[in-house]
């Protein structure tokens, strides 16, 4: 990995961490397409820099996360599930995380269900989450475990599925995504630890750029989506995911590389 990959990969990371269009899915296809290694680095490094997204989310709602404890305990019932599913599927997982079909399948078939979400469940003025709602997104946002389904996706149409509006359901996501990425990241730093691996001088900088580059892209992504999504929904997300899909699945099967020489 050079530092202009690190600084691609981090924009890629801002941009999509809050979409319904897998941030995990995107990177990994980045990093075939240019040719950077699949080793243990690179992988820690797509899950590290979650972090820096994941803190656009406490300065833009600052105020929000100091307002009752209530708010807490909704948070961890809904990250409950993603703990338990990710401790005990967590070496399936990485073995996904090193398939580019698995991505592509994913964005394919996600992006079929987006075309639909908004005539399913409309566009409700619920913006009251309660416990058992908190864990039913929970649930959903566990779907994303699977490399190209999104997160942010999953969790956002397990809220709308619960009668929340597409704000509502959007801003419960990003909340959720704190103790997900933030957990996702120690877990995946103490694994990096265990197996003997050391970070170089150079790792450590891309890892401080991957973070602050994801941070401020983060920042801006979250402010357009929230605006763009309330006036028009999913569909346009749903059109991207499948053109992307065929893409790659053409280009897997018919090109038999992701990889630019």
């Amino acid at each position: 990995m050079t530092t202009i990959q690190a600084f691609i990969l981090a924009i890629i990371e801002g941009i999509t961490e809050f979409l319904p269009v897998s941030s995990t899915g995107h990177m990994i296809l980045a990093s075939s397409f240019f040719g950077i290694e699949h080793d243990e680095f690179t992988k820690l490094f797509t899950i590290v820099i979650q972090l820096g997204a994941i803190l656009s989310v406490i300065v833009l709602y600052f105020k929000r996360f100091f307002q009752t404890f209530e708010f807490y305990f909704k948070i961890l019932v809904g990250f409950i599930p993603a703990v338990i599913l990710g401790l005990l599927f967590a070496k399936k997982i990485d073995a996904l995380l090193e398939n580019p079909v698995t991505v592509a399948v994913s964005l394919l078939i996600g992006g079929i269900l987006l075309l639909k979400v908004d005539d399913w469940f409309g566009n409700s003025n619920e913006t009251e989450i309660t416990y058992p709602t908190a864990f039913k997104i929970g649930l959903f946002q566990c779907i994303a475990m699977i490399p190209g389904v999104s997160r942010s996706g999953a969790s956002i149409v397990g809220g709308m599925s619960q009668k929340l509006s597409r704000s509502a359901a959007a801003e419960f996501s990003f909340f959720l995504a704190v103790p997900t990425m933030f957990g996702a990241t120690i877990k995946k730093c103490y694994d990096y630890y265990k197996d003997g691996f050391v970070l170089t001088h150079d790792q450590i900088n891309f890892l401080i750029i991957g973070n602050i580059v994801a941070f401020i892209v983060a920042l801006i992504a979250i402010k357009t989506f929230i605006g763009f999504i309330s006036k028009n929904g999913f569909k346009v997300f749903g059109y991207y995911r499948i053109i992307a899909g065929i893409t790659l699945l053409i280009f897997h099967f018919f090109v038999h590389s992701l990889t630019i020489i």
